[in-house]
């Protein structure tokens, strides 16, 4: 198991020559986001402040929204920006280098995918190990793609504890329907203090990517199922007939 934080860099450049770098820092165990500035607790972040319609936290042991919290220096940074304005975006993971020329939006719509990912918010939990694993600019197909396989596996890890689990990705349903009030709620908090539109159309991405990804798994993946084939069905059953198939442990 690794023992450093791993770390994630995100540089805009701009064509006057600004430069913004954005550092995430998570926690090797717990794929927690690590706070570099603890004590910046702006008002809108308290727990209160539009408060998401499904969050379980309760404001005596969480008087501040985490993701709030995480979020508050980005927000800040960018609030005056303009969403469609051109940038060049480099991520840096300890694995390898991305970079594209994008939006301001674009840009700030696969950090904050991240960090709302690692704020310990109760809802938001399930993404986790796609955060260890991120993947910037990444398109709808891309998403629903490593959403579904995510999900799938640690249903493999139920079932490997006895556990039933979730192949028809019902409960990937209903968590989809929840991160869109997560989103809504974050937009509605952000709404009264930044002066332009990047931050707030980085979120309505968010919201309307949870919005199409939610669609897709009621319509039974139909959007990618050709990918696989049938003979990629027929391989997988003839495993199971040699004795191949993956036994639960429970």
């Amino acid at each position: 198991m690794e023992e450093t934080p791993y770390h994630i860099s995100y540089e805009f450049s701009f064509g006057d020559g600004k430069r913004n770098v954005f550092e995430i820092l998570l926690d090797p165990k717990t794929v927690s986001i690590i706070r570099t500035r603890p004590n910046f607790k702006p008002e809108w972040a308290r727990l209160e402040s539009n408060r998401c319609r499904c969050c379980p936290l309760g404001k005596e042991t969480h008087p501040y929204c985490p993701i709030a919290l995480n979020i508050a220096d980005l927000i800040e940074e960018y609030k005056d920006m303009i969403s469609v304005d051109r940038c060049i975006v480099r991520c840096t993971t300890p694995a390898r280098t991305y970079l594209k020329e994008t939006s301001i939006q674009e840009g700030l719509f696969s950090i904050l995918g991240i960090i709302m990912a690692t704020s310990n918010c109760p809802v938001m939990e399930f993404f986790k190990p796609m955060a260890r694993f991120h993947l910037p600019f990444s398109t709808l197909q891309e998403t629903v793609f490593r959403s579904t396989s995510i999900y799938l596996l640690k249903q493999y890890f139920a079932y490997k504890k006895g556990q039933e689990p979730d192949m028809n990705l019902e409960k990937l349903a209903k968590y989809y329907k929840k991160i869109q009030m997560v989103n809504e709620g974050i937009l509605g908090r952000i709404s009264d203090i930044v002066t332009k539109d990047a931050s707030k159309n980085a979120l309505v991405i968010l919201y309307s990517l949870s919005q199409i990804l939610s669609m897709n798994i009621e319509g039974r993946l139909n959007s990618i199922e050709h990918l696989f084939g049938e003979s990629g069905i027929e391989t997988m059953g003839s495993m199971e007939g040699s004795g191949l198939a993956v036994r639960g442990e429970g």
